[in-house]
This record gives C-alpha cells, sequence and structure tokens, in this order.
C-alpha cells in the first residue's frame, strides 16, 4: 500500500498559489467586463486581432461578450456569441477544481484528458470551429 504524505499547512499554501492565481486572475477578469463598459458597444475593448487583419472570426470571437450577457443573466445571447467556449465551460470549471483538489490533497494530477489523443482531437475540434464558424452557411456561429 502506497502512503500519500499530507504536506505541511505552509507547503500546501505554496502548493495552492498557481490556483488562487488563475482564480484570481479569472475573476477580476470577470470583474472588469460584468462592471466595466459595455463590450457591444465599439471602442471599449481591443478588438479581436485576428479578426482585425483578416476579416474572419477566430475561435475564441465574442468571448468578452459571452461574459457580459453571462454575468447580466442573458444566458441564451451568451450561447449564440460562441457556442463552443459556451459549452467548454463546465469543462474548464471541472478541470480547475479537480486540479485544486488533487493539489490540496498532494496528488499527481491524472486524467484521461491530458492524454495526447485527447489533446490532438481538441485542438483539431477548435480548428474545425475556426473554419466552419467563417463558412456563409453557418453563420450561426458567428458573433
Amino acid at each position: 500500500m502506497t502512503r500519500v504524505s499530507v504536506p505541511q499547512r505552509g507547503s500546501r499554501a505554496r502548493a495552492l498559489a498557481p490556483q488562487a492565481a488563475v482564480l484570481g486572475g479569472v475573476a477580476a477578469g470577470v470583474l472588469v467586463v460584468a462592471f466595466g463598459a459595455d463590450p457591444n458597444e465599439p471602442g471599449h475593448y481591443p478588438g479581436c486581432p485576428f479578426l482585425g487583419l483578416t476579416g474572419f472570426y477566430c475561435p475564441g470571437c465574442g468571448m468578452t461578450r459571452l461574459v457580459y450577457a453571462l454575468t447580466h443573466g442573458h444566458v441564451g445571447v451568451a450561447f449564440g456569441l460562441n457556442p463552443l467556449l459556451f459549452v467548454l465551460l463546465p469543462v474548464f470549471g471541472y478541470l480547475y477544481v479537480r486540479w485544486t483538489v488533487t493539489t490540496a490533497r498532494g496528488l499527481p494530477m491524472r486524467s484521461v484528458l491530458f492524454k495526447p489523443a485527447v489533446a490532438y482531437s481538441f485542438v483539431g475540434l477548435l480548428i474545425v470551429y475556426w473554419i466552419v464558424r467563417n463558412l456563409p452557411f453557418a453563420h450561426v456561429l458567428a458573433p
């Protein structure tokens, strides 16, 4: 039987520092968007550089407006701005919670989601989404 050592209080806090930094950064970004200027009005936030250079939407286009819509309770609007990100938000939340819990317990992070095949599939999904959302018949995927 393998015995897992329980980290001391100070070392546990240091081990959870990356999770705290990620949570703080995400919370700060959400608060800026939620209580800042409306991103639907031009000129308040920087635009997508890829969209500006090429005229095509990237996989992240609509993300700021999605966050704004979610923080104001407009779930349907948020889904319409970036459906892929909307669907992936619970996955990201699960991965964050799992990362935090396994680190707090002093365990290594193991998940089927970190296998190369899953990572390549995710990148493939992003590329397909990127292409399809710019095609004329898929205007519903455009922000």
